[in-house]
């Protein structure tokens, strides 16, 4: 039940909305927030082609599993507007066909006749009180066409993808653990924290920067800003060699890319930055370069020879992360933080490509984690993590000793046709036939919380930190040790004698 792509449809939407038009229906894009879908308005302007959303694909029952602003009853009245679109457009399509018989009538009788003698015939009269209802009718239902398409959208572009039928049902308490990888660091002393270790190497400052960032923010000097370029180049050289295409994407990104990827740049709250709407329209920070990889195959085709194609990203990635009770302290949950991701468009010619991708995907983020000593257990997550876009998900998470339990370092996507149905990501079968390609996602890694595992389960009693083999080519030492003196000494007002003294 694929909502059809028809120039005259989208030319008439198009003319119908200027720009800046903001929908009057229920939100979109993914809950973007009431009354309006940054995607539908994207279309409406001309700027992309029309969604092809599959809503029959989708029983209540998956839509009641996942954690989405829609309901089962919310699928059948989306049915029941694209089914009513349907008989509209099919009334449009003959009347339009009516109307033009009707001008070719009229032509003839203008031919065979003189103008005078053409307009006396009762034939004429009839034809052009026809054409008249005709144009009346054909009003009137353009009008509904469009109110039905707006109302159809708005809905349907919340749903979620499919859901795998061996996903776990129920929320993270419900995540199936499939494999337990090496094993939990055994000390003889009380480890620390990854802030209080970061600290006392004078690699990590988190405090007293709320006058300066903001909450949340971070600075990495020394060892610690060593440690972030070699996760990211040890990231890379792992990846390069095994045919990913490198790539650097834009930080801000139209609102439009983001509901394509099934993010929601409007929610309340929402994850997403958004730029100053009084002096851009339309621009967000990307949370991952998801976003961006996405955006680069936008309304574009790519060949089936090519596919799959692999793209490795690193990029600053921008997150609100609103809930401020969680984790007050520490790199777990920041604004900012760079990540290398990985992102695959394949084929779906048998359906299993992108399942065999995913796996792919999976194996090389368990090669990286290994290679660096971590001890990590792999997720097949539920039903109600898996946001809207996943149709399968799985986490992996490390050993954290400073924390005492596991921590979220990344996960890996399998998207099916969810985004490229809504951004027009396609390719070219082997019949030459355009089809939608699937799009799968991967962490590969993610600094900060690479940071943490890394420094507290490395850390020696006396607060130095071994650097894992595979990183120390790049950091250039095999043990982080202490400096000498710190590098600053606070004199701000912030202090029991308020503020700097000047004799």
């Amino acid at each position: 039940m694929a909502a059809p792509r028809t120039l005259a449809a989208a030319r008439r939407a198009a003319a119908a909305a200027p720009r800046g038009w903001r929908a009057a229906g229920g939100g979109a894009g993914g809950g973007s927030g009431p009354g309006r879908s940054r995607l539908y308005e994207h279309v409406r302007e001309g700027l992309s082609a029309r969604p092809q959303l599959e809503v029959s694909a989708l029983s209540e029952r998956e839509l009641e599993r996942r954690r989405g602003p829609l309901r089962g009853g919310d699928l059948r009245e989306i049915v029941q507007t694209w089914s009513r679109l349907g008989e509209v457009r099919a009334t449009i399509a003959r009347l339009e066909a009516e109307k033009g018989r009707v001008a070719q009538g009229v032509r003839a009788l203008m031919a065979a006749h003189d103008k005078e003698t053409a307009e006396a015939l009762p034939v004429y009269a009839a034809l052009r009180a026809r054409g008249r209802q005709v144009r009346l009718q054909l009003q009137a239902l353009l009008a509904e066409e469009a109110a039905l398409d707006e109302r159809f959208y708005l809905k349907a572009l919340q749903l979620p993808n499919r859901t795998h039928p061996e996903a776990p049902v129920g929320d993270e308490s419900q995540a199936r653990v499939l494999e337990v990888v090496g094993e939990k660091p055994v000390f003889d002393f009380k480890p620390k924290g990854h802030l209080e270790l970061g600290e006392g190497l004078d690699i990590i400052r988190q405090r007293r920067l709320s006058h300066i960032s903001g909450h949340r923010s971070y600075y990495l000097c020394g060892a610690g800003a060593l440690l972030q370029h070699a996760l990211v180049r040890f990231a890379m050289d792992k990846l390069l060699p095994k045919g990913f295409l490198p790539m650097t994407v834009p930080d801000l990104l139209r609102g439009a890319v983001f509901e394509g990827c099934g993010m929601q740049p409007n929610a309340t709250p929402s994850p997403v930055y958004n730029i100053d709407p009084s002096r851009f329209e339309d621009l967000c920070l990307a949370g991952t370069s998801e976003v961006g990889i996405a955006g680069y195959f936008m309304d574009h085709a790519v060949r089936l020879e090519d596919l799959p194609i692999r793209v490795v990203c690193s990029s600053t990635c921008y997150r609100t992360e609103t809930d401020t009770g969680r984790e007050p302290w520490g790199l777990y949950r920041v604004h900012q933080f760079t990540k290398v991701e990985m992102f695959g468009v394949t084929a779906a010619e048998s359906g299993d490509e992108s399942e065999a991708l995913l796996a792919e995907f999976l194996g090389l983020q368990k090669e990286i984690f290994s290679e660096l000593g971590l001890h990590y257990r792999v997720l097949d997550m539920p039903t109600q993590e898996l946001g809207l876009p996943a149709y399968r998900k799985f986490d992996i998470e490390a050993w954290m000793p400073g924390r005492g339990k596991y921590g979220e370092i990344s996960s890996t996507s399998n998207c099916t046709d969810y985004q490229s149905r809504r951004l027009n990501i396609m390719y070219t079968d082997g019949a030459g036939q355009l089809r939608h390609a699937h799009t799968v996602n991967g962490t590969a890694c993610a600094v900060s919380r690479m940071l943490i595992a890394l420094l507290e389960c490395n850390q020696l009693p006396d607060g130095r930190v071994r650097v894992p083999p595979a990183l120390q080519p790049f950091v250039g030492q095999a043990v982080l040790t202490r400096p000498t003196a710190p590098l600053l000494r606070y004199i701000g007002p912030n202090q029991p004698r308020g503020g700097r003294e000047v004799p």
